[in-house]
């Protein structure tokens, strides 16, 4: 007999779930607007310095915008799971992914970003990969 999986739930992944991932995140509009201002200064939309230790180099950086964001946007398709939300979540999730797999010594998680365990979705990926990020003590952030 085959386990349901559910990408919202976490049920079904070798991963862990959203509350277990997610315990320790900040608020979801503190991050919102942080992951904004990461990425509107990583873009060049805005100048500034993002505040806290500088990244050892410009992959960190990227990788840890890409993980917080997709973290965010899964979070926020867990507490409202439109559409909408779950389209965003996969694609944030999807693009991280990509960039594991470019660059698969930043990875932290048993599971690599092109595991099996994690299809149909990344999201449970992203949740492997920030409980991991979040247990080493936030590295690059």
């Amino acid at each position: 007999m085959s386990t349901a999986v559910n990408p919202d739930t976490g049920d079904g992944f070798d991963a862990p779930t959203p509350s277990e991932a997610y315990a320790d995140a900040p608020a979801l509009r503190r991050e919102m607007h942080k992951v904004m201002e990461i990425g509107a200064v990583r873009d060049g939309r805005r100048s500034g310095v993002v505040t806290g230790p500088p990244a050892p180099d410009a992959a960190t950086a990227d990788r840890v915008f890409l993980l917080r964001r997709a973290a965010l946007m899964d979070r926020m398709a867990v507490e409202d799971p439109g559409a909408g939300a779950r389209g965003a979540a996969v694609r944030a999730a999807f693009e991280l992914a990509q960039f594991d797999r470019q660059h698969p010594q930043m990875t932290a998680g048993p599971h690599g970003p092109m595991s099996i365990e994690f299809d149909p979705s990344q999201r449970p990926y992203v949740r492997q990969e920030y409980a991991a990020w979040t247990a080493a003590g936030q590295p690059g952030a």
